[in-house]
């Protein structure tokens, strides 16, 4: 599932159809998904701090409102796995600015993505 996500996340950044990728997981229970990634997500904020930790927030609460499309959801889910995860397709150690900047590329373009999302009862972004 995760990689389905990231392939989602790859596949519209590179403008590929990913239709039939979106469709694997019209039933998927997102709640039990963001629950399990939400200690990377504790994790990940105890490193990075409170500001670069942020955007993932936000997009948390977008991804558990209840009128985010399935095609949100994995985009979201994918974006928030890229940046906490230990894996990434330029690991830091080896290209250290790069290294970065893809996390944060896949942040502002799933942003791009979602701006306009509005969260009813979330209290915490409103696009």
């Amino acid at each position: 599932m995760l990689t389905i996500c990231v392939l989602i996340l790859i596949g519209l950044y590179f403008r590929k159809p990913i239709g039939d990728l979106v469709e694997k997981l019209k039933s998927v229970d997102w709640a039990q998904k963001f629950a399990a990634l939400w200690q990377y997500v504790l994790s990940y904020e105890k490193k990075a701090g409170r500001v670069a930790t942020k955007p993932i927030l936000q997009f948390y609460y977008v991804v558990t409102d209840s009128e985010t499309s399935t095609f949100e959801k994995p985009l979201i889910y994918g974006c928030i796995a890229y940046v906490v995860m230990p894996f990434s397709l330029l690991p830091r150690v080896i290209y250290r600015f790069l290294g970065i900047m893809d996390e944060a590329a896949a942040v502002l373009f799933v942003y791009s993505k979602i701006k306009d999302k509005k969260c009813r009862g979330s209290g915490g972004y409103n696009g």
